[in-house]
């Protein structure tokens, strides 16, 4: 296992009465790419800033190679950072913006057109020396903007929503070549994102963070997977969240009847969140369900049909590539490993009441 690098300890963030950062613990490993994900105004980018010295830690430390690095500035840390707006030098060609840090770092000029080339090489730009940066397409900015950034070869990169800007089809290449890149490098990314899809691409851990905490870390598949709560379970990827009891361990009940599950460790009828993904249902006849209701929509989403279907008590989203038709009475069956149960989560306090609280 790579050793821990980056190590953010009981950190504790406030902007005036504002408590932006809630405890948060976390490490990040050599050449490891995490990314940072959340709603706006998790407290995401307020973490990279942390890790890059651009803010500093009201109560907690951060730590670097094992030493605490809390006051150390942004440009005596080893550490490079890419924003989402690409913050080029418009006066410069391709090759100059490159080569700034280089010679800013005091590297022989001798050696910078080989390292610049290297980076153009790298980010797949080859003979892009001289061109404007303001001709380049956002793309190819970006490209440039991460170059830029490696060139000092730094032990990580932070990156806070670099891929904001670009269209989808470009975003969607961009997650592959940004993948590639830090493999090639072998350096430690960390990224920062709201959007699900991003992360779940590229990342080896994903942090998913909501109001100043985080909620959960682990892989993709983990995450998607194996949700610890309702907040991540409906913020990565579609889900649906019914509420639920559970009479035994194996057994919930929900919607008026019992189902088997896999889930234990449970008080006996402990209320629980039931958390069931729309491409785990299936769509049975109506007099096979073990819930029954009628279709009140479907959406063709390409590669499946996005479905609502009305029981007595919820709506249901499922993601089936069986088409059904508005106004059809089905009957929807779940497996015992289609079901997840979670404990109820607590709702978290607002600023008013933690102040009333102290």
């Amino acid at each position: 296992m790579s050793e821990r690098l980056i190590l953010l300890e009981n950190i504790n963030k406030y902007y005036g009465t504002q408590h932006i950062l809630k405890d948060i613990n976390l490490y990040v490993r050599d050449k490891e790419f995490v990314t940072l994900l959340g709603p706006s105004g998790c407290g995401k980018t307020t973490t990279l800033r942390l890790i890059g010295g651009f803010e500093r830690p009201d109560t907690g430390n951060v730590y670097f190679n094992g030493k605490i690095i809390n006051d150390v500035p942004p440009n005596k840390r080893s550490v490079n950072t890419v924003f989402q707006r690409y913050a080029l030098f418009t006066h410069l060609n391709v090759f100059d913006n490159i080569a700034f840090g280089l010679r800013i770092s005091g590297c022989p000029e001798s050696e910078i057109p080989l390292k610049v080339r290297e980076m153009l090489r790298l980010v797949n730009l080859k003979g892009y020396e001289s061109r404007d940066v303001t001709s380049l397409s956002g793309g190819e900015q970006q490209r440039i903007a991460i170059a830029r950034a490696l060139v000092n070869h730094p032990k990580v990169l932070l990156l806070d929503e670099p891929l904001g800007a670009l269209d989808l089809k470009l975003r969607k290449e961009m997650q592959r070549e940004l993948k590639a890149i830090q493999q090639k490098v072998g350096i430690t990314f960390v990224y920062v994102t709201h959007d699900q899809e991003e992360a779940l691409t590229m990342s080896d851990t994903i942090v998913v963070m909501n109001k100043g905490r985080i909620q959960q870390i682990g892989t993709p598949v983990d995450v998607y997977n194996e949700p610890k709560n309702a907040f991540v379970a409906d913020f990565i990827g579609e889900s649906n969240i019914i509420d639920g009891t559970m009479p035994e361990d194996l057994l919930v009940k929900f919607s008026g009847r019992d189902f088997k599950c896999l889930d234990s460790g449970f008080e006996p009828n402990e209320p629980v969140d039931v958390v069931v993904r729309p491409e785990d249902i299936t769509i049975v006849p109506y007099d096979k369900g073990q819930l029954r209701g009628e279709v009140t929509s479907v959406t063709f989403m390409g590669v499946h049909y996005d479905i609502r279907i009305k029981t007595d008590d919820y709506v249901w989203t499922v993601h089936s590539i069986r088409q059904a038709f508005p106004g059809e009475n089905v009957g929807i069956y779940l497996h015992p490993d289609d079901i997840h149960i979670m404990h109820k989560s607590i709702p978290e306090p607002s600023d008013e009441e933690e102040e009333e609280d102290e």
